[in-house]
């Protein structure tokens, strides 16, 4: 049976990027499984919890990606088997799954600390990590694996502890957003900030934005899915006939027109979202994504991975124009211009972005051979065969086990 490690803990002081500093960081994480295994670092994507698999406990009300939000990939005897790894999963700084944010009370004021809270960026969640896994005892990583912006967290503990990592995995991520989601994620905040309820990110104690947080999430879906994905799933089609407009005002004429099924589902995603979710953590964490760039600081892509000093896996899906194929060749051309053991796996799917939720069945099996095996992993496949010729790497048997790591040895 896998034990489950649910708590909040304090790493104490901590100073951002922005120079800004708290003196008390709080951090939720759930642990599954044994600590003395090989540890696997899970990053949550934008909205998501650190409970990623069915075994913990969570709080009431919360729903979609807050709970078991990767329970097909991780768990025991699944691809990130929980029976043969220590698994950790960490409610990043800004969210508001317990971790300290802008709705955590402020201990000077007894307030939440609203905009208050420093900004955060990935680098921030990344540090934030490191620091509780040090407090848990936890030395060097077996791997890191994250999905969506949770993938660029991943990546970035390739670049900021180099030697601290030996396998790394982003699925559905990329070195930095391009100008289309930037925009999207643009107009995204703006219908928060733009509410009336808002009051400048003080709304704690009276009614919350949650018509600008749900048209966010809407737009946030919209980038989720294919244009294959919703002609299949919705078309032109009107919703049933019990299905009402009371999510939004809506001008007389509507009335005349029909509420497409495709409407609907965006108003019962959103109304879901907004019981769970803190608007002011939103806009922290898209801002941390769109801020994110794998290069800063260092010039190109492969400067910045030149001192990384394990094997990445990159996992892209043909149907995601929110991170693509493309995105994820040029990160593996770079991977591969550092000389970094690196393999680019695409999944055929029509999902878009969601594809690294609802398609286990083909994330799986390449994220499990990753992490048994390396870039030699029987089902991993790269974009590029001849990389295991030049780089002379061979294909080892896959013999199902971890190897048991020694201690950290990053400077």
């Amino acid at each position: 049976m896998t034990t489950v490690d649910r708590d909040t803990r304090s790493v104490g002081g901590f100073q951002f990027a922005c120079g800004e500093s708290v003196d008390d960081l709080r951090l939720a994480y759930e642990a599954y499984g044994d600590p003395s295994d090989p540890t696997v670092l899970v990053c949550h994507a934008l909205t998501g919890s650190q409970n990623v698999a069915p075994l913990g406990e969570f709080g009431e009300g919360q729903a979609g990606q807050a709970r078991a939000w990767w329970g097909d990939v991780v768990g025991p005897g699944k691809a990130v088997d929980t029976a043969e790894c220590h698994v950790v999963c960490v409610n990043v700084p800004g969210s508001c799954y317990g971790s300290s944010g802008p709705a955590l009370t402020d201990p000077e004021t007894g307030e939440p600390h609203g905009t208050d809270f420093p900004p955060v960026t990935v680098r921030d969640w990344t540090r934030a990590q490191r620091a509780l896994l040090d407090d848990l005892g936890v030395g060097r990583l077996h791997a890191v694996v994250g999905g969506s912006v949770g993938g660029m967290n991943a990546l970035d503990w390739a670049v900021a502890y180099p030697d601290d990592v030996r396998r790394v995995v982003p699925v559905a991520a990329a070195a930095r957003l391009d100008p289309q989601c930037l925009a999207l994620d643009a107009i995204a905040r703006r219908a928060i900030t733009t509410d009336p309820d808002w009051q400048d990110g003080d709304y704690y104690d009276g009614p919350r934005p949650t018509d600008g947080l749900s048209i966010a999430r809407q737009i946030g879906h919209v980038m989720y899915l294919s244009k294959d994905s919703m002609e299949r799933k919705f078309g032109r089609r009107a919703a049933g006939r019990d299905a009402t407009r009371d999510s939004f005002p809506v001008d007389r004429a509507a009335a005349y027109f029909p509420y497409r099924d495709v409407e609907s589902y965006l108003d019962y995603q959103a109304e879901r979202f907004v019981d769970r979710f803190d608007p002011n953590s939103y806009l922290y964490l898209t801002r941390a994504m769109d801020d994110y760039d794998l290069a800063a600081g260092y010039g190109t892509d492969a400067e910045a991975l030149a001192a990384f000093e394990g094997e990445l896996l990159l996992v892209s899906f043909t149907g995601d124009w929110h991170f693509t194929v493309e995105q994820s060749e040029a990160l593996a051309e770079s991977a591969r211009d550092a000389d970094v053991p690196v393999a680019h796996h695409v999944v055929s799917s029509d999902h878009g972005h969601d594809a690294f939720l609802v398609e286990p069945g083909k994330v799986g099996p390449p994220v499990r051979d990753f992490l048994a095996d390396g870039v030699a992993g029987r089902a991993v496949t790269d974009t590029a065969d001849e990389n295991r010729e030049r780089t002379g790497r061979r294909r080892r048997p896959a013999a199902g086990r971890l190897e048991r790591l020694g201690p950290r040895h990053r400077p």
